[in-house]
């Protein structure tokens, strides 16, 4: 079997300019990074990644075409994802909150926040649609599709991976700027809470039309 051939220029450019426009994914790995510091902020990085590349193999066998094609199926996913975000979002709140008087406050841990970070990205329909129209208008027909569309989703994946991750270490600096009080951390793990409530009402509210 021929390997796919080297992507053109021009899905590099589209890639990396998708990739460092701000969106729910660096939006979510920011408000970890705010709940639980630099650590789970990585690990959620790590974790959605390995969540787009559910979606990278998915599309590449056909699967997420056939969720795209069926409304109930598209439904499901679609609002189970919105509901785990909103459950982080209010688990979030509801420890940080019931620690407002304590100085260290407790962390979800990075095992934690990896897994959590597959299974947003992996219910995210979002990420499926996105590969669906994407990558397609950049796969030779003269090419087996499969391999290149594996191929040109790694690299998406790969690229909005270390957009994240910079978004992630720059949340990190500047919540270490200075002297980081406890209030100031009450207020920021507050802040990712309410983000991932928005995020999750946001998904239930846009882009449900077939």
């Amino acid at each position: 079997m021929d390997l796919p051939v080297l992507p053109p220029l021009s899905f590099f450019v589209a890639a990396f300019l998708l990739a460092i426009i701000p969106g729910p994914g660096i939006a979510y790995v920011v408000a970890r990074t705010a709940s639980g510091g630099k650590a789970e902020g990585v690990a959620s990085t790590l974790g959605t990644a390995v969540g787009g590349l559910v979606h990278v193999l998915a599309g590449a066998l056909g699967l997420s075409l056939l969720i795209a094609q069926s409304a109930a199926a598209f439904a499901v996913v679609k609002y189970l994802g919105a509901a785990y975000l909103i459950y982080l979002g209010v688990r979030t709140l509801m420890t940080r909150q019931g620690n407002a008087d304590t100085q260290g406050l407790p962390r979800a841990g990075i095992h934690r926040a990896w897994r959590e970070g597959i299974v947003v990205e992996a219910l995210n329909v979002k990420t499926a649609m996105f590969f669906l129209a994407f990558i397609p208008q950049f796969v030779s027909p003269q090419q087996a599709l499969a391999p290149q569309f594996v191929l040109l989703g790694c690299i998406c994946v790969a690229l909005n991976s270390l957009a994240d991750l910079v978004a992630v270490f720059a949340a990190n600096q500047i919540l270490r700027a200075g002297v980081v009080k406890a209030t100031r951390q009450r207020v920021m793990a507050q802040c990712s809470g309410f983000t991932l409530v928005a995020l999750g009402v946001l998904v239930v509210l846009t882009g449900g039309e077939k």
